[in-house]
Parts: C-alpha cells; sequence; structure tokens
C-alpha cells in the first residue's frame, strides 16, 4: 500500500514535472554555492594566511613580493616562468610571533623554539638549529601586503555565490510551492470529480464528514507533503551529496569514516515509519470522525436543542477529542525522542571519530594535514547535520501525508459509475416494470415481483405504509440501484443498457422537502446548466407562480439563497424547485408528496402549475395524502413490496380493500385531509 501511494503521488508530481524540475535544478545550485564557502575558506587559510610559511625567494621585481631590509622576497609559487629566483629564506610561527631565516629549511615539522637569536626546530630526538630574526608588526605587515589581492578576490567570490545562493533559494522555494499548489489542485479535482462518480449508496456507510475531510484535511496534508516534506528532504537529500563529495575531495579517508552516517539514517527512517504509521492512521481517522460529528451536529443543531442533547453530543464529541489527543501526544513523545536525540548522537560521534583520526592517526599513521583542511572538513561536516535535522523533524510530516495520501487514494479506489460523454434523445416516457424484486441487502427484499406500465403522460402515483417500497421504486427508475431480477424498460428499452446519465437527462424530481443551493433564486432554477436560459428560467418560475409569492424580495429572482435555502419559507422552496422541474422540462417527473409542506394558499397555486407540469410527461407520485392524487390515471397501493391493488381512484373505492380503509381514515382524522407522513424520496434505507 505505501509503495503504491508512492508511486501514485509520483505520479501526480509528474503534472508539475517542469516546475519542480526548475525547483530541484536551483536547489542544486543553491546547495553547490553554498558548500563553496568551505573551500574559499580552506584556500584562504591555506594560500594564504598561512602560506606565509611557504618558501620565500630574493626577487628582482617587486610585484607581488614583500620589502624587507633593502630587498624584495617573493613567495615560490608566485614567480612567472623563467622569472630569476635568488637564495631562498623562510619565515616560522611561534607563539604568536614570527622569525626570518635567511637560509633554507628542509623540514618544518616539530616543536619549535627561538633563543638569543637562534630557532631550534626539534623532531624525532633530533634538533636543528638556525639564525633568525623576529619581525616586527610592520615587517610582518610586508610579507601578508601580497595576499590581500587574493583574499579579495576570495571575498568577492565568496560574496556572488551568497548572492546565488539567495535567489535560487527563492526560486527553489517559490517553484516548489507553485509545484505543490499545482499537484494539489490537481488531486483535489480528481478526488471531487470521483465522488461525483460514486453511487448513492456509497454515501449511505460514509458521513458527508468523513468525505469532507478526505477533500480538504487529507489534501492539506498531502500539500505539506509536496512542499515541506519533499523540500526538506530533497534539500537534505542534494545537501548530504553534495556534502560527501566536498569530503572526499577534502580528504578521503575523512570522508570513508563519515559514511556510517547514511545507514543510521536510512534505518532511522524505516523504524520511524512502521511505529508512526499506526499513530497518524488513528489520528487522521480521529479527525476525519470530528469533522462527521461536527458536520452532522450542525446540520441537525435544531433537533439537539429541542430534544436538549447538548450534553450527550458534547460527551460524544470529547470522547473522539481525547482519543485524538491521546494519539497526537503519542505522536509528541516519538518525535520528542527521536528527532533532536538523533541528530545530536550523529554529531557527537562524527565528531569524535574526527578527533580520533588526528587523535592517533591509526588510518595512515600520520596526522600530518594542513589546519586549511581541517577547518573546511568541520565545517562541511557540520553542514550536514543542518539537513539532516530538516529530514528527521519532517518524518511526522512525511508519514502524516502518506496516511492521509492513502485514505484519499482509497477514496479514489472506489468504484465509481462510469462516465459517458454526449446524450440521447428525449424519450417518450413509456414505463414498464416486469416482474422486478430488489433487495438493498441480500436475502431481506423490499420490493417483489413488480409489474406495471405507465404510458406516455400518464400519471401514476404510489400509496403505502412507510417501509412499503414507494421510493425504491423511484431509485430503480432513477438507477441508484439496479434490480436483482426483472427488468425496467423506457419506451421498450431496458434502463441497464443506457447509460446512467443519459437516462437522468430527461427526468426530474420534486422532493418533500426540496434542496436548495447557496446562489440565487435563478440560479438554482438552472442549476448553472447552459442549456437553461435566464429567460427560460424566468418563465419557468412565472408558470409554477412563484412571481407573486416571491414578489416581495427585495431583488426579485436574484435574491441570494443561503444554504439549504434557510431564508425562505416552505412554500417559496417548493415552488423553486418545481420551477427547476419545469426548465428542464423533463419526459419523466417525480413528485415527492410535493405540496404536504405548503399552506393552503400556496397549494392551490401549485395545483394549477402541476397540470402544466405534468402535461405530455409520465409522473410518479409518492402520496402519503391520498387527497391529493384522486386525479391519476393508475393508483398503484403497495404492501410490504407487492402491489396489493391497482386501479383509479374511483375503482380502487369500489373494492373497498386496503385503499378504500386508508382513504376512509384519512377523511375521518382529518376532515377529508390528513396529515401528511413523512416519506423522503430515494432514501437508500431497506424498505423504502
Amino acid at each position: 500500500m505505501k509503495s503504491n501511494t508512492g508511486r501514485r503521488l509520483f505520479q501526480y508530481a509528474l503534472h508539475a514535472k517542469k516546475t519542480f524540475i526548475a525547483a530541484l535544478l536551483l536547489l542544486s545550485i543553491g546547495v553547490a554555492a553554498e558548500l563553496a564557502g568551505p573551500f574559499i575558506a580552506k584556500s584562504m587559510i591555506d594560500n594564504h594566511m598561512l602560506a606565509i610559511e611557504k618558501p620565500y625567494f630574493v626577487s628582482e621585481s617587486s610585484h607581488q613580493a614583500a620589502e624587507y631590509r633593502g630587498a624584495y622576497y617573493k613567495r615560490g609559487d608566485r614567480f612567472e616562468p623563467g622569472e630569476a629566483r635568488g637564495r631562498e629564506v623562510r619565515l616560522l610561527q611561534i607563539g604568536r610571533s614570527f622569525y626570518f631565516i635567511g637560509e633554507a629549511v628542509p623540514r618544518t615539522e616539530g616543536e619549535r623554539s627561538f633563543r638569543d637569536g637562534t630557532l631550534t626546530i626539534a623532531r624525532d630526538g633530533q634538533s636543528v638549529s638556525y639564525p633568525a630574526a623576529k619581525l616586527s608588526a610592520g615587517e610582518l605587515f610586508a610579507f601578508y601586503k601580497p595576499e590581500f589581492p587574493g583574499i579579495y578576490r576570495l571575498v568577492g567570490l565568496y560574496g556572488i555565490l551568497l548572492l546565488v545562493s539567495i535567489i535560487a533559494e527563492f526560486g527553489k522555494t517559490y517553484w516548489l510551492q507553485s509545484s505543490a499548489n499545482q499537484v494539489v489542485r490537481k488531486l483535489r479535482t480528481d478526488v471531487y470529480a470521483h465522488i461525483q462518480r460514486l453511487p448513492v449508496h456509497f454515501f449511505d456507510n460514509l458521513p458527508a464528514g468523513k468525505v469532507v475531510s478526505r477533500v480538504t484535511n487529507d489534501t492539506e496534508a498531502v500539500k505539506d507533503l509536496f512542499i515541506a516534506v519533499l523540500s526538506n528532504f530533497c534539500t537534505g537529500i542534494i545537501n548530504i551529496t553534495g556534502v560527501y563529495i566536498a569530503l572526499f575531495l577534502l580528504d578521503y579517508r575523512l570522508g570513508l569514516v563519515s559514511l556510517f552516517i547514511l545507514p543510521v539514517i536510512v534505518l532511522w527512517i524505516v523504524l520511524y515509519r512502521k511505529v508512526a504509521t499506526k499513530y497518524n492512521t488513528v489520528i487522521r481517522s480521529r479527525l476525519s470522525e470530528i469533522n462527521a460529528i461536527i458536520n452532522e451536529s450542525i446540520q441537525g443543531m435544531s433537533i439537539i436543542r429541542i430534544f436538549r442533547r447538548q450534553k450527550e453530543r458534547l460527551e460524544e464529541f470529547e470522547t473522539l477529542n481525547d482519543d485524538y489527543l491521546k494519539y497526537q501526544n503519542k505522536m509528541l513523545n516519538l518525535n520528542s525522542f527521536t528527532s533532536h536525540n538523533l541528530v545530536g548522537v550523529l554529531r557527537n560521534v562524527a565528531f569524535v571519530m574526527v578527533l580520533w583520526y588526528f587523535g592517533f592517526g591509526s588510518l595512515s599513521g600520520s596526522t600530518a594535514i594542513s589546519l586549511g583542511v581541517l577547518y573546511a572538513f568541520v565545517d562541511v561536516l557540520g553542514r550536514m547535520f543542518q539537513p539532516i535535522t530538516g529530514m528527521v523533524n519532517q518524518l511526522a510530516n512525511l508519514d502524516s501525508s502518506m496516511v492521509s495520501a492513502g485514505r484519499v487514494f482509497k477514496l479514489m479506489d472506489e468504484e465509481g459509475e462510469p462516465v459517458t460523454d454526449g446524450s440521447m434523445p428525449r424519450y417518450k416516457g413509456h414505463v414498464e416494470f416486469k416482474n422486478v424484486s430488489f433487495a438493498y441487502k441480500e436475502g431481506h427484499e423490499v420490493l417483489k415481483n413488480i409489474s406495471f406500465r405507465a404510458a406516455q403522460g400518464e400519471t401514476v402515483a404510489l400509496v403505502g405504509h412507510t417501509g412499503s417500497g414507494k421510493s425504491s421504486i423511484i431509485n430503480l427508475l432513477f438507477r441508484f440501484y439496479d434490480p436483482q431480477k426483472g427488468s425496467i424498460t423506457i419506451d421498450g428499452k431496458e434502463t441497464v443498457s443506457i447509460p446512467k446519465q443519459w437516462l437522468r437527462s430527461h427526468m426530474g424530481i420534486v422532493l418533500q422537502d426540496p434542496y436548495l443551493f447557496t446562489g440565487t433564486i435563478a440560479s438554482n432554477v438552472s442549476l448553472g446548466d447552459e442549456r437553461i436560459t435566464r429567460e427560460r428560467a424566468e418563465r419557468a418560475l412565472r408558470e409554477v407562480g412563484a412571481d407573486r409569492l416571491l414578489a416581495h424580495l427585495p431583488q426579485g429572482f436574484d435574491e441570494p439563497v443561503v444554504e439549504k435555502g434557510s431564508t425562505l419559507s416552505a412554500g417559496q422552496r417548493q415552488l423553486i424547485s418545481f420551477a427547476r422541474a419545469l426548465a428542464f422540462d423533463p419526459a419523466i417527473l417525480i413528485l415527492d408528496e410535493a405540496t404536504s409542506n405548503i399552506d393552503t394558499e400556496t397549494e392551490s397555486l401549485i395545483q394549477e402549475a402541476l397540470e402544466v407540469l405534468k402535461k405530455g410527461r409520465t409522473t410518479f407520485i409518492i402520496a402519503h395524502r391520498l387527497s391529493t392524487i384522486r386525479s391519476a390515471d393508475q393508483i398503484l397501493v403497495l404492501h410490504h413490496g407487492e402491489i396489493v391493488e391497482r386501479g383509479s381512484h374511483e375503482e380502487l373505492m369500489a373494492k373497498e380493500g386496503r385503499y378504500y380503509r386508508m382513504y376512509q381514515l384519512q377523511s375521518g382524522n382529518a376532515g377529508g385531509a390528513a396529515a401528511p407522513s413523512p416519506a423522503p424520496v430515494l432514501s437508500p434505507l431497506p424498505g423504502k
């Protein structure tokens, strides 16, 4: 799973490969410019500051030469080819003082001392003495003066490299974050697009808050992977590579000694992720559950307060929040015990090994190495631990991001409905169910051998108690589910052979509790469909009488609609829903007790519009208030998933069967207008 997640993340990274490559190229340039600093310092120390102990020769030219007691002395490596050299002299340092020796000194290693005009070098039990004169500050400065131009050049080069490093760091950061934003935008778009393709029954088992968490929080964690984690790991890898190249260039033996750091880091990352993945999986899951309970609580806030369940919901939330905190603390302990301690131990061990090398010389039997090399080596080695610290500190984010990416890809791996481009001509709407049986769960049939016909332009009413199967018939008609037995045809063509998007493009629905989206009244009619022009949307609103009911709104049809249309009355929302169905001109129209939540005056407006809306369309009505379906061409009475009666209102009343008893019961209880029973359309619950 981890390798699969990493591979898929890499494929997404390829969508922004140009900017990623540019960022990594600038990163490499910046690292190279930064690591050049110790080499410049080494050159400054060895070739200029301490190079004063190199052999000098008497020169006839004053160019790059030091004047001392009327003669010019030039370093041996400063002579031009063919330029004449005089006798050799040396400058040697003892403590803070320098001494001039007017002859060649073959070996300068050993313990030095000066007394009574004689400089002595003792080594291996033997000593050699040379006549010497102590240099004054001015005389010493004369020998350093020729070194200044070279030092200035190195300082200038260091300034240029510093500027290059700053520019490269800016470009790297900008392009890396830009690439990460592109990748996450692509990932988030793909996740959202895939959610649109998931079958309706998928959302039965996954709360909306958990889905939202995967689209927002988890993809944001993936963004951190590309910005923080990728940046630190790429910087670290390139830095470490550059450091090791620099170490081997300085002294290959010390470079070999330092190689022990690499396997330790790799092993540490592997062991860390084994533990951290367990914690992060729980952390991301708890965060998802927290989002789910917050979403559910906000949606049902009125019910929670009416039934005074605030305390219980708070306790449920606190349980999840405490569990989330517990595992966050476990991750905190893991990071606290690992990140800083690991880097500190590695740093100390590395420097101990360097000191061991210089102290005992066990590698070569000699510790003869220049101070510049030593300084550069310590500087370069120290620079390696900064990226290591960055990498180790990002291990928590790395694992969290990988877990989040795995959750996102798991959602994307859910089988979605195929998307078929194009469309089909508007069908007439002749619907036929032939021996249809259906179960949400195997062995628990909610529809049994359902057979009926609905001709074009007919109105078919579905009645029955809650759980009798009314909504299940509509679910099958929309192909939110497909039957296990039997067939459903429209105009003689089986629905399972018609792409779902094509099938639904000529269907419309008006829910008992209509859903409105954030926008305006007009946009809720057109739903952003280019085929629904502004004129067509307004005409639909007028035809259902919405112009009269919404006339008092300040902005008319451009009145803003907040979430779910909470600022509008139930009647106003229902009118907008009717206008939406009318604007899309469906061949098949489904009404879920569309007038149950509307006052009598508004209902009269809608009843008039219904006659226009139903004309030429096959209409299915899920009805609880039987007085509203007396004009239906066909009434199907369902009981435990079977059609027990069928016919017109008059025919069923004449039979004096189940429909007759239901109608009499409603008429007796409510004077001919029984109170509606909630029956949410398209409910995925078995038996609906």
